[in-house]
């Protein structure tokens, strides 16, 4: 597959949901296939917390306005999965992913310079929520002529954007597949968020968000991943994966000395994620899912009303748990999947039985693959 090249959409001055403004927003994506004549065979893919809009391919250079494009970053999050003859086939399907508003690699961000000030946006920029990056993919929708989409996909808190792109445009979609997300974030979940707000805040480099010009929080981000990190990964991964390497981080340690490979497993990792992603983008995204709750984020009534609509549009959904998940458990799927068919939704519930925790849907693309073709080709 050739290079994925980055495209910026001028979103113009956005008001958000909160009430907060972005002047002169834009947002980053990508492509991959060619759209049809009628403009039916358009899928829309949102990407998981920390992901990008870079989902195959390779993508070697940094795109307009981002300075957190690492080497990891170069090859598709989802190379398994979207690609010719894949389970979401490039030569069947057009294929979009654009970066999160509030991102970091290349659309409109705190780490963004602000036109109005000519400085980074960092602690003015406003609070999201997840309706705000739905209803920031229609005019890009908008831009390529597509009034109904084939399908929205998203794996995680990608599951969240994609419920809420269903619930707040029924009309505007067929085929809606959320992969280990939820309907309502749970209170344990808010307290792991909460745990990571605070890592970040109490770095001394923070500054309440405005660091740019004098150093990065960097080991508060790395704790905030770290904390994270235990749930997405299964345990006996996990243990797998700590026995390959022992690291020494005097950059966050004086006193302590690392004792065993799983410290160092989760050093290098909460290092490495720092080097990628930006603070303030991190603590944006991590409020918003903080306070999802799909009905309120349709602005519905109840549940009831929320699914109603997806009735009356002839929804499809395919809902899929992962058995091992600690981040979404497979009760927060059973609750959305109970809702769905309250409201006599078309829906189809998929237990992968996984060793490899929420993470699963990037490492075994096989036990997704003949669901989604499937559903796709219907």
């Amino acid at each position: 597959m050739s290079d994925t090249k980055t495209s910026l959409l001028p979103l113009g001055d956005l008001t958000l949901r909160d009430g907060g403004r972005i002047p002169s927003a834009q947002l980053a994506y990508a492509t991959w296939g060619e759209l049809n004549d009628d403009q039916s065979n358009a899928i829309l893919l949102f990407h998981a917390l920390s992901g990008t809009h870079h989902v195959s391919g390779n993508h070697p250079t940094s795109p307009e306005g981002s300075d957190y494009w690492t080497g990891e970053l170069h090859e598709g999050w989802w190379n398994e999965m979207v690609g010719p003859g894949k389970a979401i086939d490039t030569n069947r399907f057009f294929v979009i992913c654009a970066n999160y508003l509030g991102g970091c690699y290349g659309s409109s961000g705190p780490a963004s310079i602000n036109p109005e000030t000519g400085k980074p946006f960092g602690s003015t920029f406003p609070h999201l929520n997840v309706a705000d990056l739905v209803d920031a993919q229609l005019p890009l929708l908008d831009h390529f002529g597509i009034e109904k989409l084939h399908s929205v996909i998203g794996p995680s808190v990608g599951g969240l954007c994609t419920l809420t792109f269903a619930t707040r445009h029924p009309d505007r979609v067929s085929k809606v597949i959320p992969i280990a997300s939820g309907f309502k974030t749970t209170v344990l979940n808010r307290l792991i968020l909460f745990e990571q707000i605070l890592a970040i805040e109490n770095d001394k480099h923070f500054n309440g968000g405005d660091y740019y010009d004098a150093g990065d929080p960097r080991i508060g981000l790395a704790l905030a991943r770290m904390i994270s990190h235990k749930t997405f990964v299964h345990l006996d991964t996990f243990e797998r994966r700590a026995r390959r390497q022992l690291v020494h981080e005097e950059e966050m340690l004086s006193w302590y000395q690392v004792r065993d490979t799983f410290q160092s497993y989760m050093l290098h990792q909460g290092k490495k994620f720092a080097e990628r992603f930006d603070a303030n983008t991190y603590l944006r995204i991590i409020d918003m899912w903080s306070r999802y709750n799909a009905v309120f984020q349709a602005d519905a009534d109840s549940p009831e009303d929320l699914f109603a609509s997806c009735q009356a549009a002839g929804h499809k959904f395919l809902v899929f748990s992962i058995d091992s998940d600690f981040c979404f458990y497979p009760e927060e799927q059973a609750e959305l999947v109970k809702h769905l068919e309250d409201a006599e939704v078309d829906t189809m519930h998929i237990t992968v039985h996984s060793a490899k925790g929420h993470d699963s849907f990037l490492l075994e693309p096989e036990l997704y693959t003949p669901h989604i073709r499937e559903l796709l080709a219907d």
